[in-house]
Order: structure tokens, then C-alpha cells, then sequence
């Protein structure tokens, strides 16, 4: 079915509500992407290799620098970022400290695997942090050689093999973890790991038992136990699941759920381990994911906002488990570029920031103002079927019929991302479910611009687009 829609509306200059933020407002001032960003896209494309990240594609945009939470594109059009290179940029962009602390140790010493004063800080400030009793860490460069370490940490202490995860989930591309992937972006790569099974995730709105919460009884729970006694070879070590997903669409379990995760892990003699990449480092209003719960995970993972934008993971574990064999081997667990003095001082400088500017509460309020502005939308739009969210992790889905829940059509989720873009708003809106998640640095009057500027893009969807459409 062809979608027809009149032209957006002409670019144009849009101040923030409050004129006391000192960051620049959206500003946009030449047609999106400008030519600017058109030939040096253009340059990439000719030498880039295909299967880079669909919002840079779709975007056609290139960035100049950022500031806070705004990009600046090399056309000096000025965008709010509700993106953060998913969830990465938790300063935001460009933290004077960040880029102080980096220089500094830059002209010092950038590589190398030997103790020094800033990684031996920045594991004392993770021990501080890390949810009760994992006072020990590893450090690795990207979050899918993280989860394959706890992995092998896992299997090091059960002496068994097999995992389970969820439906919706996402741990990473490589080839030990690629099984975990609980939808089809894993299809046509060949044999999947042996002993990796998923269960349904608690995506409550979408339940593939067409139940409710919470007198479904947590249902998909009960499913999981029958699925790991009758498809699992009875040999399972670990449990991995995100206390709130996002890949998925930024999806926030019932809090009753995660509790029961962890007693279906006791039940197999299993370690239960928490992938919080995303949801860790106070993306939802508090340190950690799993703290909305009290859940006690016996492995934490954690990345993307951990460094602000260096390339830094880690692997957070109790005393007792640290030693386990053959992951406690000397060099068995080692990574080349884990833990080097820039990684060090990046997770020491998101930390103590966090700390100083009171981020993680930022998160909690900012996240609540702008969850109540975008759940006001689904009272004045038929197509918003459902608004979730903690703290500044926050998923909207937009539906064909709210009856049915039958998500919108890519073509025009993408028209969607690209006048959400025209006004000045970077987010992650080309799917039917919309994950929000700017830097923690956002202020309220830029949560509350974005919050405004997709108000206008609904508007105009519900008055020109034929959003029904397939």
C-alpha cells in the first residue's frame, strides 16, 4: 500500500522553553541531511562496508561535536539527542571533565595491562557502587566479550554449560553469545552454539500468551521451568537476562518478575546473571537495574554508559566465585585492551560525575517528568498503544489498532524518524517501538522540548499519513 503524506513542514529555528539552559537549543537551519552532511556520507559509503547501524543510515547526517545533550551535524544544525549512541553517552557529550581526565592520561600511558594509580581508583569506585557482595571486576573493551566472560565464569563455578535467555533480549554478536539473541536478527549465520535456549521475557503489552499481569500468574515463568526440563540436556550454569530490556523496545518487566527469574535459576543450581549494559550506571533512576527489584544477581555485566563513550565493559562478581577455575587462571581471563589507564580513568570519571552532579537522580526525576509528558500522548493519539519507562529508559509503541496491538508499518515509522528529525529531535524512532534514551546530563527543558517536538510529529502523522497502513 503506497503511503502519501503532504511535505513536512520547512526547517526552522526552535528555542528550548526555558531560555536558561546554557546549552544550545534545536537549531536547525538547512534541509535534513544538509549538503554538508550529504558529501561526507557520501565519501563513507563509497569505502564503508555495508551493515552499519540503522539510525546512521537512515539519518544520512554528520556530526560535527556535541555538547551536553545536543549534536551539532558539520551544516551547524543543532539536534537534542534522545539517542546517546544507545545509552552511551551518559555525561552527554563532550564533559569538560571527560575530556580533561582523557587528555591528562593520554600524554601519560594508553595501553598496558599492569596495575596503576587510576585503574586501581577506578576499581575501588566500582566496588563502592556494585550491587551487595560484588566487590570484585574484570574489564573488557566491548559488552559481547564481557557476557562471554561471565559466561565462562559461570561454567567455571556450576562445572555446567548451558544458559538461558529471553525473548527479546540482546547480549552481543559474537559467536559464543550469538544463540542468546532472542529474535530473528540471528537467523542465516550458520549452527548456533549447542546448550543456549530462549524463554519468553515479561514484555507484558505484547505477551505471546495473550495473557495479563498479574492474573496471569506469572505465567511465562512457569513456561521458562518447563522449558529448561524438557529442551535443556539438565546441565544448566547460568541465567542471563536484562532487568529491563532494550533492544526489545525498551521494555520494563512487572517488578514481581525478576524475583522469580532468580528463584528459577536456585531451582536449576544456577548462577543468575545481570546484563545491565544498558539499564546500568543510573539509566533508570537508580545505580542499577535490578535495585527496583531487590533482586541479588550473582554476575553483573555492564557497559556502554560505564565509559561515557570509551570503549569499556566489565564483569562485576563476588569474592568467592572470583576464584573459580580455570576462569581464575592467570591470563585466562585477560583481555588486550580491558582495563588500559584511558578505559580506567573513563569508568573512575563517570563515576565520580555521576556522584558530584547527582545524575542518577537526574535520571529519576527528569525521566519521570518526561515519562508523564509522552504517556499524555496516548490520550490524543489513536496510534500510541503503550508508553513504559524508569528513569530516562523509556519505550513508546506505536500500533495500527490499539485493539489488535498490531505494530506501524516500517515505512512509515521511518517518514515518523524523519520529521522527528526535520525539527530537530535525534532519537531512536524508525521502529514501531520507540526507545528514549538521552544522556543523564538532559535538563527538564530539554526533556521537555523533545517531549513537545514528538507531540508535533504525532500531530502531523495523525493529520497527513495514512498511519495505517502496511
Amino acid at each position: 500500500m503506497t503511503i502519501s503524506a503532504e511535505p513536512g513542514p520547512q526547517p526552522r529555528r526552535r528555542p528550548l522553553p526555558s531560555p536558561s539552559s546554557a546549552r544550545p537549543a534545536p537549531d536547525i537551519r538547512t534541509a535534513i541531511p544538509g549538503p554538508g552532511s550529504r558529501a561526507i556520507f557520501e565519501r563513507e559509503q563509497k569505502v564503508l562496508a555495508p551493515g552499519r547501524q540503522r539510525i546512521s543510515l537512515l539519518a544520512g547526517l554528520a556530526f560535527d561535536h556535541g555538547k551536553g545533550a545536543t549534536l551539532t551535524d558539520v551544516d551547524g544544525n543543532v539536534f537534542l539527542d534522545f539517542f546517546a549512541g544507545v545509552a552511551v553517552a551518559s555525561l552527554g557529550h563532550a564533559h569538560p571533565e571527560m575530556s580533561a581526565a582523557l587528555a591528562r592520561q593520554a600524554e601519560r600511558l594508553t595501553v598496558g595491562t599492569f596495575a596503576t594509580p587510576e585503574r586501581a581508583e577506578a576499581f575501588e569506585l566500582l566496588a563502592e557502587v556494585a550491587p551487595a557482595g560484588l566487590r570484585r571486576a574484570h574489564l573488557y573493551s566491548g559488552g559481547a566479550e564481557a557476557v562471554e566472560a561471565a559466561l565462562r565464569l559461570a561454567r567455571s563455578v556450576t562445572k555446567k554449560h548451558e544458559v538461558v535467555s529471553f525473548w527479546g533480549g540482546f547480549h552481543g554478536k559474537t559467536g559464543g553469545v550469538i544463540g542468546l539473541i532472542g529474535d530473528e536478527s540471528k537467523h542465516g549465520y550458520g549452527p548456533l552454539p549447542g546448550g543456549q535456549y530462549t524463554v519468553p521475557y515479561a514484555d507484558c503489552y505484547r505477551c505471546p500468551f495473550k495473557l495479563k499481569h498479574p492474573s496471569c500468574g506469572l505465567h511465562c515463568v512457569d513456561f521458562a521451568r518447563q522449558q529448561i526440563k524438557n529442551a535443556s540436556g539438565g546441565a544448566l550454569a547460568a541465567i542471563i537476562v536484562e532487568p529491563m530490556q532494550g533492544t526489545a523496545g525498551n521494555v520494563i518487566p512487572p517488578d514481581d518478575w525478576l524475583p522469580a527469574i532468580r528463584s528459577v535459576a536456585r531451582e536449576n543450581d544456577a548462577l543468575l546473571i545481570a546484563d545491565e549494559m544498558i539499564t546500568g550506571f543510573g539509566r533508570t533512576g537508580a545505580m542499577w537495574g535490578v535495585a527496583h527489584t531487590g533482586v541479588a544477581p550473582d554476575i553483573v555485566t555492564v557497559g556502554k554508559g560505564m565509559g561515557s563513550g570509551f570503549p569499556v565493559s566489565g564483569v562485576l562478581m563476588g569474592e568467592e566465585i572470583s576464584h573459580a577455575e580455570p576462569f581464575a587462571k592467570p591470563s585466562a581471563s585477560s583481555s588486550s585492551y580491558g582495563g588500559n589507564p584511558l578505559a580506567a580513568v573513563a569508568v573512575a570519571t563517570t563515576l565520580k560525575t555521576l556522584k558530584r552532579e547527582r545524575l542518577v537522580e537526574n535520571s529519576r526525576v527528569v525521566g519521570t517528568m518526561l515519562l508523564e509528558r509522552l504517556l499524555a500522548l496516548k490520550d490524543k493519539y489513536p496510534f500510541v498503544g503503550d508508553v513504559r519507562g524508569r528513569g530516562l529508559l523509556i519505550g513508546i509503541d506505536l500500533v495500527r489498532d490499539r485493539q489488535t496491538r498490531e505494530p506501524m508499518g516500517r515505512a512509515v515509522m521511518e517518514i515518523i524518524f524523519q520529521e522527528t528529525l526535520k525539527r530537530g529531535l535525534l532519537t531512536m524512532g524508525y521502529f514501531p517501538r520507540i526507545r528514549i534514551n538521552p544522556p543523564l546530563v538532559i535538563t527538564r527543558e530539554e526533556a521537555e522540548a523533545g517531549a513537545a517536538i514528538l507531540d508535533e510529529v504525532f500531530a502531523w502523522v495523525d493529520k497527513n499519513l495514512d498511519w495505517r497502513a502496511r
